[in-house]
Formats: C-alpha cells, sequence, structure tokens
C-alpha cells in the first residue's frame, strides 16, 4: 500500500485509472491499527481492481479537512478523481470494508 500525503494525493488519487480505496487512519486510533494489517491484505486480494493507499490524519491534517473527515477510521472511495462513498466508524470490521468495495467494484 501506497502512504499518501498532501503532495502526492492528487497523483495517486485524483488521477488513478482504477478506482481508489483510500484508508484515513490515525497513530492513537486503535482500530485503525488494529485494521491496518487486514486492508493492507485486502489491498493484496484486489491490486488488479482497485488500488489502496493510506493516509496519516496526524501527519494531514489539512488534507482531511479539506476531505471532510470527522471520525476514524474512515474508508473514502473515488472513481475518475471523484469521491463516490465513504464509510466510517470505531466499529467497522474488514467484512464490512470488504463488502463496500465488492458492491463498487460490481458497478464498474
Amino acid at each position: 500500500m501506497i502512504e499518501v500525503n498532501k503532495d502526492n494525493f492528487a497523483g495517486e488519487v485524483l488521477v488513478s485509472a482504477k478506482p481508489v480505496l483510500v484508508d484515513i487512519w490515525g497513530p492513537t486510533c486503535q482500530p485503525c491499527i488494529a485494521l491496518l494489517p487486514q486492508v493492507e491484505v485486502l489491498a493484496n486480494k484486489y491490486q488488479d481492481q482497485v488500488k489502496v493507499v493510506k493516509l496519516n490524519s496526524a501527519e494531514n491534517r489539512r488534507l482531511c479537512i479539506d476531505l471532510r473527515v470527522i471520525g476514524l477510521p474512515a474508508f473514502l472511495l473515488f472513481k475518475e478523481g471523484k469521491e463516490v462513498e465513504r464509510l466510517s466508524g470505531k466499529d467497522i470490521d474488514i467484512e464490512e470494508i470488504e463488502k463496500f468495495l465488492q458492491a463498487h467494484l460490481e458497478r464498474v
């Protein structure tokens, strides 16, 4: 998974030919930390269909404000440079994230 920030967000997310799932996490967010390795597995599983990137909210506060992120963990799905849907909340599990992703990939 690629780590995105204010400098490479546009290039990695907004101009991607594939849909992009942005995992927004924080170093003090325990649900975020718990999900990171599972999201990595998901990224590998769907690597031919979707790009999965991660964004550290603590290091990219301005970008998170611009993206209107109000809770962590947050998963934003971008297609053709536009956010199409998001999933957020401390009770998210990897199965919910995968169902969210599969539903969007079926529409591609």
